[in-house]
């Protein structure tokens, strides 16, 4: 059974505003970030427990091109990403999500 994907709301927010800053720093970069976001997510699904834990639950998968790491649980069903994150920013903020 394939796991379906499912984002804290926090982490859409933060998705777009990743890929809209590329955007502006050079068009078409956002899309390249998307992309790579799409990518690591793949890669999640189809080995969800590869990626290192940082917290009892919660797994850190890193994007090859760009400074982020997409935060994840694993659940029966899917796999939650809880916050998509800059890896030079505030490293806990995510805590607490679900």
């Amino acid at each position: 059974m394939r796991l379906r994907v499912s984002f804290h709301y926090l982490a859409e927010i933060e998705i777009n505003e990743a890929a809209g800053y590329y955007d502006r720093e050079r068009p078409g970069l956002g899309e390249a970030f998307l992309a790579e976001v799409e990518r690591a997510m793949e890669n999640m699904v189809e080995h969800p427990e590869g990626a290192p834990r940082v917290a009892k639950t919660v797994r850190r998968k890193l994007l090859r091109r760009f400074p982020y790491g997409i935060l994840y649980s694993v659940r029966p069903e899917e796999v939650r990403i809880l916050a998509i994150m800059n890896q030079k920013r505030r490293p806990f903020y995510w805590r607490g999500r679900k």
